[in-house]
């Protein structure tokens, strides 16, 4: 087994006060690894950086055109979002459109990220609710799906037909079948694979557009594209790399996960810092994004490999940077 290698670090002053080690893939359209930094066969939870395949079934079902989804239906399916308005008010109104409530999720109430809506809530003397949980939106293709299905409300069981759905769909496009899965921090099942298999499955995302898993992974990654808002929220890295980037798309997951599907190049990308600091998954996918050529350095998201850290007076400390050896080679 390969050992992690570092992927970024984090400065104060001149000196180097921390460094994050991981792993990353690269895959191409036929599988094959272009790249690697540490392990690329380590085994992980890719949690909520594979939405994009939990949300497969929703659309080979047939269950997206008959509940007549939309693209921000589908971004929000992917989504792990921050609860403002404009994802908390779709959420209700999907559910209302499926005659379900708040009540039907099984996420757990989670404080909204956006600091308006968590104000608002403070103002109003009011307990978050589950549309609340930045997964609601995941959650709400969920229900679509079990109802298309004539299946149970506990959707997340793991032998519950959505859950065997999707475990289905995720071993298909990493391409093996997953060692154990654990309860992700909505209460849906993770199921484990290897780096170089989530960055499989992200490049049969961005290239595979034949069959109804084609044309389903077609339909989502143009959902996430066309509404970045709506996948994370505003100050969130993802939407800001998105609306920055020439091609693709990309999805944070907890614990220093970070995918990318890229659809121009046909290749998928994965990493996974090994310490779960998002500070250091945001800057190495930023500068793998960069050196892949869909990212231009100059742009406003870039500067996330190159972060400064300030105190609270605002005095800059330091920075976040991106290890120089996450460099692609030619």
């Amino acid at each position: 087994m390969t050992a992690p290698v570092p992927m970024a670090q984090v400065w104060r002053g001149d000196m180097v006060e921390c460094t994050h080690l991981g792993h990353a893939a690269i895959v191409d359209e036929t599988g094959a690894l272009v790249a690697a930094w540490g392990d690329p066969k380590a085994e992980i939870y890719p949690r909520s950086s594979c939405k994009m395949l939990q949300a497969l079934p929703l659309i080979e079902s047939g269950a997206a055109d008959a509940y007549h989804l939309t693209p921000e239906h589908l971004a929000l399916a992917c989504a792990s979002h921050n609860a403002a308005d404009i994802h908390t008010s779709r959420v209700t109104t999907w559910l209302a459109s499926l005659d379900l409530t708040d009540a039907d999720l099984r996420c757990g109430a989670q404080v909204p990220n956006d600091k308006e809506a968590r104000f608002a809530l403070i103002r109003a003397v009011q307990k978050p609710c589950q549309y609340h949980n930045n997964c609601s939106g995941k959650h709400s293709g969920f229900l679509t799906l079990s109802r298309h299905l004539g299946a149970g409300p506990e959707y997340n069981d793991i032998d519950h037909p959505v859950q065997v759905a999707i475990k289905s769909a995720f071993e298909d496009m990493t391409g093996a079948a997953s060692q154990r899965f654990a309860i992700d921090g909505c209460s849906a099942p993770n199921h484990t694979t290897t780096v170089e298999g989530l960055a499989r499955a992200m490049a049969q995302m961005a290239s595979d557009r034949s069959g109804s898993r084609g044309a389903a992974a077609g339909r989502l990654v143009e959902a996430m594209r066309a509404f970045p808002e709506l996948v994370a929220g505003e100050g969130r890295a993802c939407t800001a790399l998105m609306r920055d980037m020439s091609d693709g798309v990309v999805k944070t997951g907890a614990e220093g996960v970070f995918t990318a599907i890229l659809p121009a190049l046909k290749m998928g990308v994965a990493l996974k810092i090994t310490d779960g600091a998002t500070r250091a998954s945001e800057a190495a996918i930023t500068a793998l994004l960069v050196q892949l050529g869909v990212l231009d350095v100059g742009s406003p998201a870039a500067s996330l490999m190159n972060k400064d850290i300030r105190n609270w007076r605002g005095t800059k400390t330091g920075a976040i940077r991106a290890d120089k050896s996450l460099r692609v080679k030619a």
